[in-house]
């Protein structure tokens, strides 16, 4: 009974068998080959601090420093809480398409990012 038992499982593998070594010597296995080079606590500490620093904008900025930082960076936000980041647009650019001097949107810009600095300084 013993020996069908062994001979059923005989050609199983596991994910941490090892199949080869490197030229190292350090034993290379199945997961080793399969691993996911993504980390997923980094993804999913950078989309919390991504989506926090949505609610900061939308939260601690001023409509025209909200406009200016989401025209700068390319931020915009779609339905069920994604945010996406498109063309970034340059401070000549925003001026010209607000009316206002270049000067100013680096004025604003500077004031909005200091705000929102200060604010992931609290966390």
């Amino acid at each position: 009974m013993h020996f069908r038992k062994i001979k059923k499982s005989q050609n199983e593998i596991f994910i941490s068998d090892p199949i080869d070594s490197d030229k190292d010597g350090n034993q290379i296995t199945f997961a080793d080959i399969f691993r996911d080079p993504v980390n997923i606590e980094d993804v999913a500490e950078m989309r919390i601090n991504l989506q926090n620093l949505y609610n900061y904008i939308n939260d601690g900025l001023e409509q025209r420093e909200r406009q200016i930082i989401c025209m700068r960076y390319g931020l915009v936000r779609l339905g069920g809480g994604e945010i996406k980041v498109e063309k970034a647009m340059t401070q000549q650019d925003v001026a010209k398409h607000l009316g206002i001097s270049r000067s100013y949107i680096s004025r604003i810009e500077k004031k909005a990012l200091e705000k929102l600095k200060d604010r992931f300084a609290e966390l």
